[in-house]
């Protein structure tokens, strides 16, 4: 008898503390309107959509390894780089004949790859453990430097100034790189998941989780500004008359900024379709975006107040990226489905 009384009475005050807790104006209730103001109620960073292939490829289509993203065309070589996954490596192929002519080992596979300046490098964030950018000489394929950076490297660029700045999409930083050696990090935006470099030393950083993109000097690093980025941007490139162009691929747009006097937004161009992939061919004055909706790339002309479209063509399944050679304008496409280069010589336009 005495244990089960002492049992009730044990419950009927617990059960009063209980009651008076959640009654009164502080306890668990602060510490938990604390710990939901931490929550980051953010979207997550858009992602590329899935389709069936509908179309058969325009072009030509040549195996290439599994999983390729990440695409350079060096226009110096005629070679063209893609990078595969499991196992991690970077394919060069032969940008007329579509032949793999060489496999070079990677410590990680990438996302995106960038260019040094024509006749390479090839620029190679090896995201994951790695944490480094690898740089592959060309035509050899010979790694010729490795350097540690922040966490999962994302995407890389180079500067007139001989600079090549790393978005470490994980660490929120931007890494600067000068002869093989991290000399500066600078806070980037919140998931930095591009970074392009403009002739004019401007250097664009897009934050895939912020929704913005940040304007940098590449000589002194200070910021020029912070602009909003639509609803989930995903990448951007440099092109002429000092602009940048980023594809939100959740809002269905190309978004088209200048970086200098002051950097400003000029206009968005709707575009439906998951806008994902871009590269810019400079000398004819050419943006190219692949629509992963679709399973399409659309050739757009550069104007001064717009874009205008001159053709679109169907793709491999599931078009990520896309790389034009500036040399002859021929564009590749990676197909990360089925493991394929598209190879496509488009209207001149």
């Amino acid at each position: 008898m005495t244990y089960r009384f002492r049992c009730s009475l044990a419950g009927i005050l617990l059960v009063l503390f209980s009651v008076l807790a959640s009654c009164g104006p502080s306890g668990g209730n602060e510490d938990q309107s604390s710990s939901e103001e931490d929550v980051d109620e953010s979207p997550p960073a858009a992602e590329p959509a899935e389709a069936t292939l509908a179309e058969e490829p325009a072009g030509r289509v040549v195996e290439v390894g599994n999983g390729p993203e990440g695409i350079v065309a060096d226009p110096a070589t005629g070679l063209v780089a893609v990078g595969l996954r499991e196992p991690a490596e970077l394919a060069l192929v032969d940008g007329d004949s579509g032949e793999v002519l060489q496999s070079v080992e990677l410590p990680e596979a990438p996302r995106h790859l960038g260019l040094a300046g024509p006749g390479g490098p090839v620029l190679v964030p090896a995201e994951a453990g790695a944490g480094s950018l690898v740089q592959v000489g060309l035509p050899e394929g010979e790694i010729v430097a490795e350097t540690a950076v922040g966490t999962i490297p994302h995407d890389a660029a180079s500067a007139p100034n001989g600079r090549i700045f790393v978005a470490n999409e994980f660490s929120d930083t931007l890494s600067v790189i000068e002869d093989g050696d991290e000399v500066e990090t600078v806070e980037a935006p919140q998931q930095p998941g591009g970074v392009a470099v403009t002739s004019d030393g401007a250097v664009g950083v897009l934050g895939v989780k912020s929704l913005t993109l940040e304007i940098f000097d590449s000589d002194t690093l200070e910021s020029l500004g912070t602009l909003d980025a639509g609803d989930g941007p995903t990448h951007l490139v440099a092109g002429p008359d000092d602009r940048f162009y980023v594809t939100d691929t959740r809002g269905g747009s190309i978004l088209v900024y200048e970086a200098r006097p002051e950097p400003e937004l000029l206009y968005s161009f709707p575009l439906p379709g998951s806008p994902y992939g871009i590269d810019m061919d400079p000398e004819r004055g050419h943006l190219w975006v692949t629509l992963t909706a679709e399973n399409r790339v659309v050739q757009f002309a550069l104007e001064k107040d717009a874009l205008r479209e001159l053709a679109s063509y169907p793709t491999v399944a599931e078009p990520n990226t896309v790389a034009v050679n500036t040399a002859n304008g021929r564009v590749f496409v990676t197909g990360g489905a089925e493991g394929e280069l598209q190879i496509l010589d488009p209207q001149s336009g």
